[in-house]
């Protein structure tokens, strides 16, 4: 199995909109080891569903998955948005665990080990959502992204968008067990169920076409973002 990556950069907005156009499966096609490739623009957690801050157009996040990590330090040095998400932040992962599946990313196994309580743990969400139900989703979602925002014990908490539909969230978790305890419902945060009660009206009616979690251990960290250094504990 290969590794896939997550990034963070600023870029022109002309480079961010080709790259939200181009979605996924029209961005990996050029790139030798690409296997799968989301762009999105990056949001503020909890902002109003109608708001400016829910699509911040040269903030770009990227999530990927490559065939082996010399694919992934040839893409950064080959310009282009390679070049602008070298410029930025990213960190190289090893996939552990998937839940529900999205198209591209629905052959990963559903599970490949375990994770230690102590070990820090980053979690990618990623939806493509049923567009009648955007409105009911940011009015069960804002809750959920105020807690995860706001929870003492996240190293970094942020959510992404591409028009018209697809939506996703990036965690970074010093210790596997403090994010599972948000999950469940009963971490150090106010109102904890908040997450819980909003997966139960989802699994009532669900948002999305497709949906997916996914649970990664961190291999390595590279540049900063927004002076950020040491995103991941222990890297």
């Amino acid at each position: 199995m290969g590794i896939h990556s997550f990034h963070l950069a600023v870029a022109p907005a002309h480079v961010t909109a080709r790259a939200l156009a181009r979605g996924g499966s029209g961005a990996a096609r050029d790139v030798d080891g690409l296997e799968h490739l989301e762009a999105l623009s990056l949001m503020r957690l909890g902002a109003p569903a109608v708001s400016l801050e829910r699509l911040q157009l040269r903030r770009l996040a990227v999530f990927a998955q490559w065939r082996d990590e010399g694919s992934l330090e040839a893409f950064l040095g080959s310009g282009g948005l390679g070049g602008h998400l070298a410029s930025g932040w990213h960190v190289r992962l090893q996939f552990v665990r998937r839940w529900g599946a999205v198209t591209g990313l629905e052959r990963l196994p559903l599970r490949v080990g375990d994770m230690e309580d102590d070990e820090p743990v980053v979690a990618v969400t990623l939806a493509h959502l049923k567009l009648p139900e955007v409105g009911r989703f940011f009015r069960w979602g804002r809750p959920v992204e105020q807690l995860v925002r706001d929870d003492p014990a996240v190293s970094l908490a942020l959510a992404a968008i591409r028009p018209p539909g697809t939506f996703s969230t990036f965690t970074v978790w010093p210790r596997f067990t403090d994010m599972r305890a948000m999950v469940e419902g009963h971490g150090t945060g106010s109102e904890p169920r908040r997450h819980a009660t909003a997966m139960a009206e989802n699994e009532r009616d669900t948002f999305h076409h497709e949906f997916t979690t996914l649970r990664f251990r961190p291999l390595s960290e590279h540049g900063e973002w927004e002076g950020r250094r040491g995103i991941v504990p222990g890297l």
